[in-house]
């Protein structure tokens, strides 16, 4: 019975075609929406994440806070005792941290040749390379000598490189730094390679010097604008982050006075806002679906209609109420089913494209299509029993003399 119900169903529904088309348009179209906008969150949300991972999620930034003193004015406290001795504490004190860069930075003007560029300098020492994964593209890295001698050398970054010494080698040539009114004279030793930006920012536009160099003839202070840590890593990064809280509200006795922020911290966020972002989206794209199975119960109402002859013939033939609303829920599903296929593809396809586009990964969740088909179908059903309890009730006398 079942079997030959579900034939009656198909040939009823290709019998009008471009009705039963238009009908499950909707259910097609919410289908693939659903399937499209949770492909393209995953993808999307996959491309940032490799790339921040890549990057290194066990990285943490440590700045000195900034707290509001008297008169509306700013107490900074906290800086006073980040120095290179409390950078030695936090390796020395803290057993998830591996190596720790200090970093201050300035802005100027570097010139050369009568052109200058506006680009940051910043004071740091080696560590700096391993925790950003970071190399010379020409010449080198200052080293622990230049460190230990405060001399005056500098790299630049790709981007100050180009725009300064546009097809010529920096190496080997000097460059003047202009700041508040000094003028300072480094010798160029490498420059680095092109890099994308990470939780340090930039790192194409500016310039490194050792330290110890800008202390002294930068700033003309023991202070460290900030520090980056490394985690020995990714699974012990949150660990390695409430080991330095410990330490530094130890040194400054106020843990508002200093931030932490680690890049693991940054993937979580992208990965809570993308999921928020997908979910939303695709809740908008299952309104479609609910206009769907409008279309279906509309349909299937004015089927009942049309065929209410037909149905009056069956039940005189000795057809049950459960037969007439078994073939008429049937058609419904069947609809519902044809569409949600239909729209699967449909997804699939829109998803591959935009991720072609976008250039990202192109990910299907097999839960995705699971959950939209379900959804689909529980929408044909939801929509087709009114019609087909309907046709089930109609008296067979009446029906007959239907015209």
């Amino acid at each position: 019975m079942i079997w030959e119900t579900i034939k009656m169903a198909v040939h009823s529904l290709k019998s009008n075609k471009l009705r039963t088309l238009l009908s499950m348009l909707g259910i097609i179209i919410g289908v693939g929406a659903v399937i499209a906008v949770i492909s393209i969150g995953a993808g999307s949300q996959q491309e940032v994440t490799s790339s921040i991972a890549e990057m290194g999620s066990n990285l943490i930034n440590i700045r000195p806070g900034t707290s509001r003193g008297r008169f509306g004015r700013f107490s900074k406290a906290a800086q006073n005792v980040f120095t290179m001795e409390l950078a030695e504490a936090i390796v020395d004190y803290c057993p998830s941290v591996i190596r720790i860069a200090p970093r201050n930075e300035t802005s100027g003007h570097f010139v050369f040749a009568g052109n200058n560029y506006l680009a940051t300098l910043t004071g740091t020492t080696t560590d700096f390379l391993v925790i950003n994964k970071y190399r010379p593209e020409h010449g080198k890295f200052f080293n622990n000598y230049d460190l230990t001698h405060a001399n005056n050398v500098i790299v630049l970054g790709s981007d100050l490189a180009k725009e300064l010494f546009a097809g010529l080698d920096p190496v080997g040539r000097k460059i003047t730094f202009l700041y508040n009114q000094h003028s300072l004279v480094f010798n160029i030793i490498g420059v680095m390679e092109e890099k994308e930006r990470g939780i340090s920012g930039d790192l194409n536009g500016s310039a490194y010097i050792p330290i110890t160099t800008y202390l002294q003839v930068i700033s003309n202070s023991r202070y460290i604008n900030s520090f980056l840590a490394q985690a020995a890593s990714s699974e012990v990064a949150g660990a390695a982050v409430e080991e330095i809280k410990y330490l530094l509200t130890k040194y400054v006795k106020d843990g508002e006075e200093f931030n932490l922020f680690s890049q693991d911290q940054l993937l979580q966020t992208i990965t809570e806002i993308s999921g928020t972002m997908t979910l939303m989206l695709s809740g908008i794209a299952a309104i479609s679906l609910l206009v769907g199975g409008i279309g279906i119960m509309n349909i299937m109402l004015v089927s009942v209609t049309e065929r209410t002859r037909e149905v009056g013939i069956r039940k005189a033939l000795g057809a049950k109420k459960k037969h007439i609303l078994t073939q008429f829920l049937i058609e419904a599903l069947t609809m519902s089913c044809t569409g949600g296929i239909l729209g699967i593809i449909f997804g699939e396809i829109c998803a591959y494209v935009t991720a072609l586009l976008g250039n990202w990964p192109f990910v299907i969740s097999p839960l995705s299509i699971l959950l939209a088909f379900s959804f689909s179908l529980t929408v044909g059903v939801f929509f087709g029993i009114y019609p087909a309890v309907k046709a089930a009730k109609l008296d067979p006398v009446i029906a007959l003399s239907y015209e």
